[in-house]
């Protein structure tokens, strides 16, 4: 009776020690598997939008044409009237110059002949509207004819003068217009207006003239960015930059397409003009309906399980 008991008890406790292990296993490979497979994801659609393909390139600002004032006798200078960044119109007085012949003779002439009136005082004055953007004598220098005095900036001929690279000339025609964004933010609209008939032999770049009506003064070698329009697209299909994915050697592009609600499959594109952080999609079609993931794509296998979030 004593070996009955100890028997009954012994299999008591062998059956509520497999009881416990077979429903232990089951409790903690039940919930994790399933969440593990799918990966979180946001997901957008297309979009049909205006995209515009550019270039950037540099522009100097310029004055085409500088008019050098020049002594015309030999003398002391009497009088400078202008200063280094004066603007002056045409036919302002600007120089006078006394010749030698009358600083030495003084004012004997007029003392012998009072009707004579000689002075021997020479005026010079601005041959066109400009700035002083130098000046090489003051009053009281000793100069020889023809020697250089000053020299002013034509006005009319500002402009800025834009490197094109040669290969893209077929982007810029007479007459048409540039943008021009100038440090700070301003931008000014500038008309083509020539090309020069060299190009640098280093850089292969032609100089493009471009001329600008601005109502504030542009200084001389103020560096803009021109912009170029290589091509518009009014109405395109686009999505964000985010959302396409490349090969190491970008010869390859996809993106994770939504087939249901937690399946996304990778699907080949073709791309087309790119503007800010949009990417114009030529191919394949895609409807409005359409679900693109992303954020979370990277590194997505085909047919990736995921997880919509907001």
């Amino acid at each position: 009776m004593k070996f009955k008991h100890i028997y009954l008890a012994a299999c008591l406790l062998t059956l509520l020690y497999s009881c416990k292990g077979n429903t232990q296993p089951a409790h903690d490979t039940g919930g994790d598997a399933g969440s593990a497979a799918q990966t979180p994801v946001t997901v957008t659609s297309i979009a049909d939008s205006a995209m515009v393909d550019y270039i950037d390139l540099s522009a100097i600002s310029v004055f085409q044409q500088k008019n050098i004032v020049k002594a015309n006798a030999n003398g002391y200078i009497q009088k400078v009237n202008i200063l280094p960044g004066h603007y002056v119109s045409k036919g302002e007085f600007i120089f006078s110059i006394k010749t030698k012949e009358a600083q030495s003779i003084g004012n004997s002439i007029n003392v012998l002949d009072t009707t004579f009136k000689f002075s021997g005082v020479n005026k010079i004055k601005a041959a066109g509207n400009g700035y002083v953007t130098q000046l090489n004598h003051q009053q009281g220098d000793y100069v020889q004819d023809g020697e250089q005095l000053a020299v002013i900036s034509d006005r009319a001929s500002f402009a800025f003068v834009m490197q094109l690279p040669y290969e893209l000339r077929g982007y810029v025609k007479n007459n048409q217009n540039v943008q021009l964004v100038l440090p700070g933010g301003e931008k000014l609209t500038a008309l083509v207006s020539s090309s020069m008939p060299a190009v640098d032999s280093l850089s292969q770049t032609q100089g493009i003239v471009l001329k600008v009506n601005s109502t504030n003064p542009i200084p001389e070698n103020l560096v803009a960015k021109a912009r170029i329009i290589k091509s518009i697209r009014p109405h395109t299909v686009s999505l964000p930059k985010s959302a396409v994915l490349s090969n190491e050697t970008q010869t390859e592009f996809w993106v994770m397409k939504l087939i249901n609600p937690t399946t996304a499959v990778k699907t080949g594109i073709t791309k087309g003009i790119e503007t800010g952080d949009r990417v114009e999609i030529l191919t394949p079609k895609f409807s409005a309906n359409d679900k693109i993931v992303i954020t979370g794509n990277y590194g997505l296998a085909d047919t990736a399980k995921v997880k919509i979030v907001e």
